[in-house]
């Protein structure tokens, strides 16, 4: 049959990204307490495309994603391999959207339920591999200056804590989510008997944060980091008396997006 995709394109503009997204596919995780979780990603995958080649055959990324075992570093490089070996591509790039669950404990009663964060992990390979991992973290943030100025409490609120990092190396989930609880007035729980929100809301009270302390106290301990050699951190709390959000930014230096 007639290969129209890699017919010769005479209008000498190269692509950076050619591929297919949208894809859901079951993976398999690796897990730090319990060595693995399944989860649905949305998959995007790419590669880049000559000048003079006028498309890419779309099915090869669905066959080589085929082969994606546990989502690790090496086991993302394999796929990327792959993509820029049966596509004929300099650079391929692969990104995974999905849900991960850690086990939270009650601070009080110690009663456990799971809790969802939405993570990202990013990947793209030239000569070299670039990875990226993203979650977003579900805080608490209670304003220092409604605590200061106020009688009867401070208002409070729930808030994200997006972390976004490139690393030498693996950097766990569960690692990020502590950066992001640990820099907040107080973490979040899938479950609270009152002993526990009385423990949590007091908790809060005694540790008031800006949006512009929860994300510097969550870069302190990404520049502990060594692995860790970029990040981005977005703190945005959906304030409880305005009609609008607060937010903060920090990024290490400047990265070319992918």
């Amino acid at each position: 049959m007639k290969d129209v995709q890699s017919e010769k394109d005479l209008r000498n503009i190269p692509l950076k990204h050619v591929g297919i997204k949208g894809l859901r596919w079951p993976i398999e995780l690796r897990d730090k307490a319990r060595g693995t979780q399944h989860s649905v990603a949305e998959v995007t995958l790419a590669v880049d495309l000559p000048h003079d080649m006028r498309g890419t055959h779309m099915s090869r990324f669905v066959e080589c994603l085929r082969t994606l075992g546990p989502v690790g570093l090496a086991d993302v490089e394999v796929i990327l391999d792959q993509l820029k070996q049966h596509l004929q591509a300099e650079r391929a790039f692969i990104e995974l959207k999905f849900p991960y669950f850690v086990t939270k404990k009650a601070p009080v009663s110690g009663m456990e339920a799971p809790m969802d964060i939405d993570c990202v992990y990013k990947a793209e390979k030239g000569e070299k591999l670039r990875w990226r991992i993203t979650a977003v973290v579900p805080v608490q943030t209670l304003c220092p200056c409604s605590k200061e100025i106020s009688e009867y409490g401070a208002h409070n609120q729930r808030a994200w804590a997006k972390l976004e990092v490139e690393a030498q190396e693996m950097v766990w989930l569960e690692e990020l989510v502590e950066y992001a609880e640990a820099s907040a007035s107080t973490p979040l729980y899938g479950l609270l008997k009152r002993p526990d929100e009385k423990y949590v809301t007091e908790h809060a009270y005694e540790n008031p944060r800006f949006v512009e302390d929860a994300v510097r106290e969550v870069a302190l301990r990404l520049e502990a980091d060594k692995r860790i050699t970029w990040y981005r951190v977005e703190v945005e709390s959906m304030e409880s008396i305005h009609n609008h959000n607060a937010f903060a930014v920090v990024e290490k230096g400047e990265n070319e997006c992918y």
